[in-house]
């Protein structure tokens, strides 16, 4: 199994166990409340206090843990990576989209450096995507025409990458592909 799965599928055993653990707790909280709970003849007052008082801890002490846990799983999206490559000199590849072609301007660039896509269409919505030698998709974005979205990756192996539309934008689609190649001058 490629190192990539792995960790994606030790961060996904461990949001399932942690949901299991969360769904535990709340059953348990029902079965206690549903346990300790019987008709009394006394001043509720006291007891709302604390409901109350106990209500407020738990929102705090979950707020905190949901907080937590929802810093920590976004760390894994790219728009950290993309900010900090701002600042590099990037290559810049002009990509536009046709039925039903691509067009690559450059289509060679130099693996280790941030390349900038600058991404359009001729014609009607596209999908750009960007797959490594072994088909698993690096970056992907829309190509829209009369708008240009850009979008920065960087190469760190060399090879030939594939272009391929991940939005059906016609008979011709499945053929809508270009190459790209990484090092290799």
């Amino acid at each position: 199994m490629p190192a990539a799965f792995e960790g994606e599928s030790l961060m996904q055993q461990t949001a399932w166990w942690v949901s299991i653990a969360l769904m535990a707790l709340v059953a348990a909280m029902f079965a206690y409340g549903a346990a300790s709970s019987r008709r009394r003849e006394q001043d509720y007052a006291g007891l709302a206090r604390r409901a109350y008082a106990l209500r407020a801890r738990a929102f705090w002490v979950l707020a905190l843990i949901l907080g937590s846990a929802m810093i920590y799983s976004l760390r894994a999206l790219p728009y950290a990576a993309r900010a900090s490559e701002a600042g590099a000199a990037a290559q810049v590849v002009e990509a536009k989209g046709y039925l039903w072609y691509w067009e690559l301007s450059p289509n060679r660039v130099e693996p280790g450096r941030p390349v900038e896509f600058r991404v359009t269409s001729a014609d009607v919505n596209h999908g750009f995507g960007i797959y490594d030698p072994e088909l698993k998709l690096v970056a992907q974005v829309q190509a829209m025409p009369g708008y240009t979205n850009v979008i920065r990756h960087t190469f760190e192996r060399e090879g030939r990458y594939r272009i391929l539309c991940l939005e059906y934008c016609g008979t011709v689609h499945h053929g809508m592909t270009a190459e790209l190649t990484v090092g290799g001058n």
